[in-house]
């Protein structure tokens, strides 16, 4: 049964809810189609081979409007949409999630705990502004600055020192050898915004304003569009911009509309007014791939849903419990009943986007028989009653139904209840749940992130671990993993890691949902990465 849980959000909840909310966040609402998963594409190659002629002005219906337009103080993809074609990172990933120079031409470890990183050179900001060292550095300062509060500060944390060696040289000493180091810097939150405008956003703080005010009304980064405007809740605009350093992006504008509901999206692709559209729900992408001129985009995505427990209460505070549970649940039937196979059972915390993942683990398979067996062991022989949380997502709360029908074959009466979204992240970052579901997107393409981010125990509760598994031998391994500078030994670390937590059972892994989007056939060149993010400088329409 469904119960709603009415809980009011203080002030501090809502901020949350408004930079979380939208599609995938870290953690996401349950927006799978937008979150942060055909094989990497099912987009046809026309629409890869940059087939058309430069100009127009591409329109792309969004589901959620941008919450911010500064990479360091929010979190959401619907703003990272936005700050991917203002900004640039040092580093970037390609469309197989593989590093390629961005901003910096070349990185190397020049000893265990420090990279030097080689920038481009003849790279201005959109104010003018030099791109060079002190630029990266004020950049990662910033993100790692306690009176910032940066939500993206974990991707940073073992960072102990930036440096400028020269103009065009920059200098990361981080606490121990960090291996993911050059996968962190390509994570949008380290895009590089003008050093003048950082410092104009300190002086606006000192005057009373919110960290990162200034900049969201002067988003001046590297990247081969400019801001235009923001008409809030309708639509943001960006046009070309004719300085880039790099190769020229081809449309004249890009207009991020907002239609927030599914049909009226697909209408406005069929219609001509939009070009591109996100999300696509399963149940509609036949419409979308059988109507003449509209096209389904379809990818793997670098996220994971999941099913958590609280390790902390009776009675998951039992291993025994928590596998028996994680064996009972009928991955299958979830991803045809809710994504319509659009997705994959996940193995582990991180799939094939990300480096750590492996298919050679142990896997919990369904036994329903053996996890009665393991309750009986664990002294819940007659099974026991509990609630599950969820957020007010349709998936979401379909997932809590599916696993309420196959934890009652094994004696657990499970009451569902749903809770709004701030309040959700709130009181599950406080540990009030019993078990509850929520998605995370894996967005740096390295293990190391997720698994800090869901298992470590310095992050217990609302930074992320809202498990509240506090685990020394896991905390070992990630270190050990973390630090490895040969990548056969590490992803042998992540593997014996995954296996770990497959024992231990934390929580139930689900699915790695996929990325769907539709485009009309006027589009070409146009790809998403694996958190959901659109790449749009090679994109013509005809």
């Amino acid at each position: 049964m469904f119960k709603t849980k009415t809980m009011k959000a203080c002030a501090s909840s809502l901020v949350i809810a408004l930079a979380i909310a939208g599609c995938a966040s870290e953690p996401d609402d349950g927006n799978n189609s937008g979150t942060d998963t055909n094989d990497n594409n099912n987009n046809t190659s026309e629409n890869e081979a940059g087939i058309g002629e430069s100009g127009g002005d591409l329109v792309v219906g969004v589901l959620s409007d941008a919450s911010s337009l500064d990479p360091h103080t929010s979190n959401d993809v619907p703003s990272g949409n936005i700050q991917v074609n203002l900004y640039e990172t040092l580093v970037n990933y390609d469309d197989d999630m593989e590093l390629e120079p961005g901003l910096a031409e070349e990185w190397e470890p020049v000893e265990d705990n420090v990279w030097h990183f080689t920038l481009a050179e003849g790279v201005e900001f959109h104010d003018g502004e030099p791109f060079n060292a002190e630029a990266v550095k004020v950049n990662i300062d910033r993100i790692l600055d306690e009176e910032i509060g940066s939500p993206r500060k974990i991707l940073f944390e073992i960072v102990e020192e930036v440096n400028v060696i020269d103009e065009h040289t920059v200098e990361f000493v981080t606490e121990d050898p960090f291996a993911p180091l050059p996968a962190h810097l390509a994570h949008y939150a380290s895009s590089i915004i003008s050093p003048q405008v950082i410092e104009d956003d300190y002086a606006a703080m000192e005057d009373g304003a919110q960290p990162g005010d200034h900049v969201n009304e002067h988003p001046y980064g590297t990247g081969y569009f400019k801001f235009d405007s923001w008409d809030t809740g309708n639509q943001v605009v960006l046009t070309n911009n004719g300085d880039y350093w790099g190769e020229n992006a081809k449309v004249d504008t890009v207009t991020f509309k907002v239609i927030p509901e599914d049909l009226t999206r697909i209408g406005e692709l069929e219609s001509g007014s939009a070009h591109i559209i996100d999300p696509v729900t399963p149940s509609d992408m036949a419409r979308v791939g059988n109507t003449d001129g509209t096209n389904v985009y379809q990818r793997n995505a670098a996220s994971i849903t999941y099913l958590g427990f609280n390790v902390e209460k009776e009675p998951f505070d039992d291993a025994r419990v928590r596998q028996a549970i994680a064996m009972t649940l009928d991955k299958e039937a979830m991803l045809e009943g809710i994504l319509e196979g659009t997705g994959d059972p996940a193995l582990g915390p991180v799939n094939e986007t990300n480096f750590g993942f492996s298919e050679n683990v142990n896997q919990l398979e369904r036994d329903p028989e053996r996890a009665q067996e393991l309750l009986a062991e664990a002294g819940y022989e007659d099974g026991f009653e509990t609630t599950i949380w969820t957020n007010d997502s349709r998936e979401r709360m379909d997932i809590a139904e599916l696993v309420q029908a196959d934890l009652s074959q094994i004696g657990i009466e499970v009451e569902i209840e749903v809770v709004e979204w701030g309040a959700y992240l709130d009181q599950t970052g406080a540990g009030e749940h019993d078990m509850f579901i929520l998605g995370l997107s894996l967005g740096t393409g390295d293990a190391d992130y997720p698994m800090h981010m869901l298992f470590h125990s310095d992050n217990v509760g609302a930074s992320g671990n809202r498990s509240f598994f506090a685990d020394e031998t896991f905390d070992a391994m990630l270190q050990e993993a973390r630090v490895e500078q040969d990548e056969e030994t590490r992803l042998s670390m992540y593997e014996e890691a995954t296996n770990y937590l497959l024992e231990e059972s934390p929580m139930a892994f689900l699915y790695h949902p996929d990325h769907i989007m539709g485009y009309s056939d006027s589009v070409s060149g146009f790809w998403a990465d694996g958190s959901g993010l659109y790449q749009l400088k090679d994109v013509t329409i005809q």
